[in-house]
């Protein structure tokens, strides 16, 4: 990759703080710094999720359809509800929506806990709460990337971007799975998942420290302001192709790729390597340290210069690594592919964010995140129903090849949509302002 510079990946920064990380920057601000606390904690708590769903639904029910059941009900309310989220996002204060969303999914995630520790839980029973769960990502995700950029200069915002991906595979992939799995070796799923709805309220307390950052306008909408706030959003997002290209590649991509991924990865592990909790998480801690070390590298480096053809081959490469889990024989070789897996995807995550927080007017940015959230993950609840019967009907690994082929076909050929590749026109010139009271 060159290591090139755009007029934000690289100025303002002194000679003496350039030869530091520059991932670390935004944590010099107060506020910047208590958001990233707090969510740092609740993303560990994220990665015990991801590894004590796969094992509390394989408990109760060892077969793919039983996680495929539970990942639509987890998915399909954030589909449903992102874009009225986003548009709460962009009228109220965004920390008071974050406090409210984490503190429902404490709430979701805690009701888990109990009924599996009491020993009551059945698979039914699991898909209300992870539905509630899912219906406050909804309010959340739009409102995490839109305070961002009102925390730090336009300088950090690859910086921040970066940040946002060490920090996410760190706490996701790396130390919420290795926990997870540990709890689940020596208790069980229901003390994970306890685990879990704690972390959540240490992200809480975080955001109450935290001044209020901004406010909106006015304190009332009516519907139909609501719904025209979102359609301005929806043109924003119509009339610049390399956002509906990028939105409608992601679309297709996850179909493909994210129910096989999460479903029949765990599978694999449980079934074919006879693994337990444990080595599932030290798998998923592996592409957390291939993330990392992505992430790290392009903070140091700055984006390339051609940096949406990186972003597609970089996620068209991670799909392709699904044929990857389907021929490999060990827990080493799932271990490697997901380092590999975890780099690309983080690397990808680094260009998209800094595109977003760059080039999207801030009062808009919620509506257009929520419509980011939307269409990207529009079709994995379809994605998670489908893969349980075709994995039924093909085999598990077939499945993950098809998946894979498909997935970095339809990703890479987004390339051709005229006026994808604008914004690596139009970064050198995008904006270098510092935050209002800054000189």
């Amino acid at each position: 990759m060159l290591r090139t510079r755009c007029a934000y990946c690289g100025s303002g920064v002194s000679g003496h703080a350039s030869i530091r990380l520059r991932l670390l920057l935004p944590l010099r601000r107060r506020e910047f710094g208590l958001l990233w606390t707090g969510m740092a904690v609740s993303l560990i708590g994220d990665g015990i999720y991801f590894v004590a769903i796969a094992w509390q639904a394989y408990n109760l029910s060892n077969a793919p359809t039983a996680l495929s059941l539970v990942g639509v009900a987890w998915t399909l309310p954030t589909v449903i509800f992102l874009l009225f989220g986003g548009a709460v996002s962009d009228r109220l204060e965004r920390r008071r929506v974050l406090i409210v969303s984490s503190a429902t999914e404490a709430l979701a995630i805690g009701a888990i806990g109990v009924l599996s520790v009491s020993g009551h839980l059945q698979l039914w029973m699991l898909l209300i709460p992870v539905a509630v769960y899912g219906a406050a990502e909804a309010f959340f995700l739009p409102a995490f990337e839109a305070i961002v950029p009102t925390l730090v200069s336009p300088d950090e915002y690859t910086s921040a971007a970066a940040l946002d991906n060490f920090m996410r595979p760190l706490a996701v992939q790396l130390l919420g799975p290795a926990i997870g799995g540990i709890l689940i070796a020596v208790a069980n799923p229901g003390v994970a998942f306890l685990f879990d709805a704690g972390t959540f309220l240490v992200a809480v307390c975080a955001l109450l420290m935290m001044r209020p950052v901004e406010r909106a306008a006015t304190s009332a909408r009516s519907a139909r302001e609501a719904v025209d706030e979102i359609a301005e959003g929806f043109r924003f997002v119509r009339a610049n192709p390399w956002l509906w290209g990028t939105l409608a590649a992601a679309c297709l991509s996850l179909l493909a790729f994210f129910g096989p991924y999460q479903v029949l990865v765990p599978y694999l592990v449980k079934n074919t390597l006879h693994g337990g909790g444990a080595m599932f998480g030290a798998i998923r801690a592996a592409g957390g340290v291939g993330a990392i070390l992505s992430a790290v590298a392009i903070a140091q480096a700055g984006l390339p210069r051609r940096c949406v053809s990186f972003m597609f081959a970089a996620w068209s490469l991670q799909a392709l690594l699904l044929v990857g889990f389907a021929v490999a024989s060990g827990a080493w070789l799932f271990a490697i592919i997901a380092l590999v897996g975890g780099g690309l995807s983080a690397a990808g995550n680094v260009v998209w964010g800094t595109l977003m927080k760059a080039l999207v007017p801030n009062e808009m940015l919620g509506r257009v995140s929520s419509f980011d959230w939307l269409v990207s993950i529009g079709l994995i609840p379809l994605s998670f129903a489908i893969t349980g019967p075709i994995a039924s009907a093909l085999g598990a690994k077939t499945t993950l090849v098809l998946a894979g082929v498909i997935g970095a076909v339809t990703t890479i050929s987004f390339l051709a949509v005229p006026g994808l590749r604008n914004p690596e026109r139009q970064l050198a010139a995008s904006l270098a302002s510092p935050l209002p009271g800054e000189s």
